[in-house]
């Protein structure tokens, strides 16, 4: 035992700054490691708000459905409509969701509970990274996934897309998080997996892809011991059984659902994603918009599939598993190209955009390894580290240049919203609109679902009986001032709206009183709203 004297010396303890002194912490550990997160997160939310417009259609069509539902819910309030039949998503998820937070802070109020959605997602992207390829991947492929323009694009869409891909995206690091574990908790994420799927059927695209996660995450991400206590890899019987599992308990989940909620969902999911009909849009058009959406992130994540098993070979603890790693990858990368092959198969361009968001939820991951091998390899040769600069200023310029284009695919309605409120009479008046959904959503308050018609479909019934629908319809009810208002502006219905407007112009029965700008992305247009003489 040591005993101190007044002369003994004492070691001076060494000086710690209170930077230093919070990184020693548990807490400082914790908050350090995530700065990285920390920066992409702020730097989404900031771009993400760049994006200002009007309710787009579609907004306006889900809010206004979780509306009539809560008040059904809530008053037994009739509804008008069998939003089931139709809608893409379960109508009693997103909708009743999002017109919560609409009615108490409105439109803004919706689209941040989506911004919030992708700030979870990109975080879950950041943790599913770093658990599959370490840190530095962690960190690029983070910031991939947030600054891509279908990300910024719908964190300011009230829309069930941002719920249903972050739901996804937890349902994927849910996969990769318990492949230590037991095969049992696996099925933790087989109620995220359906959920996400009820709310957005489309969101089924992506399943194989975390049942084939499950697999392969499982065989190379955990370990077992053989009774020499060598450890080595789980078998192949067992990393089966773990997706096997996953899936036989989603299917019998969601085919539970399905008899449950009735042939009304049934139809809907048919109409709206397994049978939908084909458009006309040409295979090369689709292919260039889905290039331009996802390709960089594409083309990094097949690079990252030949860094991680160069990576791989090189370290002795992971050759046993270089297969699995390599199949993982390779699954995570061609996850991007199933929304773009979907839609070529549909022959359509919508909701494209929306999609290809989806598929980068899974290449992000191996793109990051991609990006974070160039700035390592940066570090030590400069023109390395130009590559992986332009390559990140390139994406980011992309993506801001198409987010803010497809932000205004729609004209900004708010003038034209401000005079139809002065015309309409709540309970008795009809309203003819094209896109009728945006001026019923923001004149909810004052008119009744059954008061407004749209330029999709109308049937009429003349003063001698007879059934009318399509154009003959809208002509005699036009002929008959059978609309109190009528708003068209020769956009996605321009060929009907052509061949109904001749009585209108000829100022028999209606008079011309506003036209109001309603220019977007595609050009120069004008909303024209008559009122019936009557």
């Amino acid at each position: 035992m040591t005993t101190l004297t007044p002369d003994t010396p004492v070691a001076p303890v060494p000086w710690q700054s209170p930077l230093d002194r919070f990184a020693a912490g548990r807490f400082g550990r914790w908050t350090i490691e995530r700065v990285p997160l920390f920066a992409v997160l702020f730097l989404q939310i900031c771009l993400s708000y760049r994006l200002h417009n009007s309710a787009f259609q579609d907004e306006a069509l889900y809010l206004f459905a979780g509306h009539r539902e809560i008040g059904w819910l809530l008053h037994h309030t009739p509804i008008y409509d069998n939003y089931s039949t139709y809608f893409s998503g379960a109508p009693f998820l997103y909708p009743v969701a999002g017109a919560a937070v609409d009615g108490v802070f409105g439109l803004e109020g919706a689209r941040a509970l989506s911004l919030l959605c992708l700030l979870g997602a990109t975080t879950l992207v950041w943790a599913t990274t770093k658990l599959l390829y370490g840190q530095h991947a962690a960190a690029c492929g983070a910031a991939l996934f947030a600054v891509a323009a279908p990300i910024l694009f719908l964190s300011r869409l009230a829309t069930y897309d941002a719920p249903a891909l972050f739901l996804l995206a937890l349902a994927f690091w849910l996969v990769v998080r318990t492949a230590r574990h037991s095969i049992w908790w696996v099925l933790t994420a087989v109620p995220v997996t359906a959920l996400a799927v009820g709310t957005k059927y489309a969101s089924l695209l992506f399943v194989p892809t975390i049942a084939a996660v499950a697999v392969l995450s499982c065989r190379f991400g955990s370990t077992a011991q053989d009774p020499s206590g060598r450890t080595r890899p789980r078998s192949w019987l067992n990393t089966v059984s773990r997706g096997l599992l996953f899936a036989l308990s989603l299917a019998a989940l969601l085919a539970g659902w399905l008899y449950l909620l009735g042939p009304g969902f049934r139809e809907g999911i048919a109409v709206t994603t397994t049978q939908r009909p084909a458009g006309g849009d040409a295979l090369t058009l689709i292919a260039e918009r889905s290039a331009e959406y996802g390709a960089g992130v594409f083309a990094l994540a097949c690079v990252g599939i030949a860094v991680d098993v160069a990576r791989a070979r090189a370290l002795p603890s992971t050759r046993s598993t270089l297969i699995e790693r390599g199949l993982l990858s390779a699954t995570l990368a061609a996850t991007a190209l199933l929304a773009p092959l979907y839609q070529m198969h549909l022959h359509t361009l919508t909701s494209l955009l929306k999609h290809v968001g989806f598929g980068l939820v899974f290449a992000s991951p191996i793109a990051g390894v991609a990006l974070a091998s160039l700035l390592r390899a940066g570090a030590r040769d400069p023109r390395r580290l130009g590559v992986a600069l332009l390559a990140c200023l390139g994406l980011t310029a992309a993506a801001l240049d198409q987010s803010s284009s497809a932000f205004d695919q729609w004209p900004n309605s708010a003038a034209m919203v401000a005079a139809v409120r002065t015309q309409i009479r709540p309970v008795t008046g009809r309203y003819l609109a094209e896109e009728d959904e945006v001026p019923r959503y923001y004149t909810a308050d004052l008119t009744q679902p059954y008061q407004w018609y749209g330029t999709y479909f109308f049937q009429y019934t003349d003063h001698a009986g007879h059934q009318l629908t399509g154009v003959p319809a809208y002509r005699q009810a036009i002929a008959d001032e059978y609309f109190d208002l009528i708003i068209l502006r020769y956009g996605p219905t321009a060929s009907l709206d052509l061949q109904i407007d001749s009585q209108l112009k000829s100022q028999h029965g209606y008079t011309l009183i506003a036209v109001i700008p309603a220019d977007d992305s595609y050009g120069l247009g004008d909303y024209y709203v008559w009122r019936a003489d009557r």
